[in-house]
Order: C-alpha cells, then sequence, then structure tokens
C-alpha cells in the first residue's frame, strides 16, 4: 500500500493515496496535532463531514463519522460468539475504539497493548469519545510491542482482538504464521481470536496467503466482512479464529446495546462471501 499523505501548499486538503492512482481526500478545517513518534508520523485533522481523523505514516486509520463501521466489526462478532468472556487482550489499537466496544460485555480485565504511546496520547487530547474507555478500571494500558507481550505473558484469554496497521514496518510480524501459533497458546478454552485482515479488493494476494496457514491453525478459520467507508475500496475483511466456536452456529449471540451497526443480522451476513473472493482464497 502507498504510505503517503500529502497537504497542499496551504494545509487546507490531505490525500491518502490508496494506490498509485487513487486514493480519498479530506478537506482540512484544522491541523489538530502533527508530529512524529519513534515509530511513525502521527496527524489528526478536523473536516467538516467527517469530523476528526486519525492518520498514521499518512494512512486512515480512524474518523469520528465512520469509525464504529469498523470498530463493532472487529469486536462483536468474536465477544458475542463467545458465552462469557471475562479476559480480553487487544493488541494495536491505540485510538481506543476497540477496547471501547470490548468494555460494552461485562468482562474483568481487558488489556490494550499498543507499541507507539504518544498514539494514545494524541487520541486521549483529541477524541473526547474514546476518553471513558481508558478510565475504565478494566482496562489495562500496556505500551509495548505485542508480539513481544504475547510471548513474555502467562495470561490466558477467552478473546484475543488484532487491531494491528498493514504488514509493514513494526506490525509486519502481526501477519505472520509464528505470531498466530504464539496467540493460540494464549486461548483459554473456547477462545476467539479476530482479527483485521485488510482491503477486500486490493489484499486478495495476502488474503489467499494468509488463509493457507490459518486452516491449518484453528478448526474454525472465516473470512468476514464489513464496510467502512474511508478505507481502501469500502469493504473490509476480517478473520475469525477458533478450535471450538464456529460463528455461523451460534443460536444465541450475546449482543450488547446502544450499537450503530452489529446485530445478528449484520453477523450472519458478514460471513457470507463473493464468488471471486472465494476462488481466489479457495
Amino acid at each position: 500500500m502507498i504510505k503517503n499523505t500529502a497537504f497542499n501548499k496551504d494545509r487546507t486538503e490531505v490525500r491518502e493515496y490508496q494506490t498509485p492512482t487513487s486514493g480519498v481526500f479530506f478537506g482540512v478545517k484544522k491541523v489538530l496535532y502533527d508530529k512524529r513518534s519513534k515509530f511513525q508520523k502521527i496527524e489528526i485533522i478536523e473536516n467538516k463531514e467527517y469530523g476528526r481523523v486519525l492518520l498514521l505514516d499518512g494512512l486512515v486509520q480512524t474518523t469520528e463519522k465512520d469509525e464504529f463501521f469498523y470498530h463493532e466489526m472487529l469486536v462483536h462478532p468474536a465477544m458475542a460468539s463467545h458465552k462469557r468472556p471475562k479476559k480480553v487482550l487487544i493488541i494495536g489499537g491505540g485510538d481506543g475504539g476497540a477496547l471501547r466496544e470490548a468494555l460494552r460485555y461485562p468482562v474483568e480485565r481487558a488489556w490494550l497493548c499498543e507499541i507507539d504511546g504518544q498514539v494514545i496520547e494524541a487520541c486521549r487530547k483529541h477524541f473526547d469519545w474514546l476518553k471513558p474507555a481508558f478510565k475504565d478500571g478494566r482496562a489495562e494500558l500496556v505500551i509495548g510491542d505485542g508480539n513481544m507481550f504475547i510471548r513474555k505473558t502467562k495470561e490466558k484469554f477467552d478473546v484475543i482482538l488484532v487491531d494491528s496497521s498493514d504488514p509493514v514496518g513494526p506490525s509486519t510480524i502481526l501477519h505472520s504464521r509464528v505470531f498466530y501459533e504464539k496467540l493460540k497458546t494464549h486461548l483459554a478454552p473456547g477462545g476467539i481470536v479476530a482479527a483485521q485482515a485488510g482491503s477486500q479488493i486490493l489484499h486478495l494476494e495476502e488474503h489467499r496467503e494468509k488463509s493457507l496457514f490459518l486452516k491449518k491453525l484453528f478448526k474454525h478459520a472465516s473470512f468476514y466482512l464489513g464496510p467502512v467507508p474511508t478505507y481502501p475500496v469500502g469493504m473490509w475483511c476480517y478473520n475469525f479464529l477458533s478450535d471450538s466456536v464456529d460463528p455461523l452456529a451460534k443460536r444465541q449471540l450475546r449482543v450488547p446495546g446502544g450499537l450503530k451497526y452489529y446485530n445478528p443480522g449484520i453477523h450472519r451476513a458478514a460471513f457470507a462471501l463473493p464468488n471471486f473472493f472465494v476462488d481466489k482464497i479457495g
């Protein structure tokens, strides 16, 4: 994927090139944050239609207007399918959206492991809608490498949510077989892993390669889909992984109230894959 955010000369517009010849642009009402951390360029702008927009290394991560599509579809298919999730681990997700959704359930503890503490601080300052999640007493923030955390921790988790960036730089390992092998060893009985997997169309080859090893690692290894209007091509892919839970065999989903997108009908529809996708991944 092209990593490039380009402000125009007077900084009234920002463009994300999602391919060499296409992308998305936002008019900039105000630049709220523009700094480089140890790991990446962090930008937060304000747009008239989409509100506040977070970009990392030039790629849109979340906007106030459409973030619920992504965060609800990453979190709820796994959480609602589990009979009683008590311990939840989120790897990545420094904007706090996945944490907010996980805390809708009566979990005992939810870890958020984010490698870049500066992302968390920027989002705490500029996204008021995320502050309650960070203040929740059940939440534990870990500033560190998710791969190293999963190698060192002795905890077993009911649900693991991988809210990683694309497979470039420090996030590359979070898309590898060895990483998913380690995740599996830290699942409690009945445990589920859900992970963002990328664009339905632009990452077809990556989906095929990943599917080959995920189907060998987990009894139930399914792709599912959900729209995210500001992500590349608008339709996003996720992985649902478990040795004991079939996401389409659940007769009753434990869905919390107050959601904007996810519901039992959306859950079942999300696992219906188009022909071109099935033909590619096998």
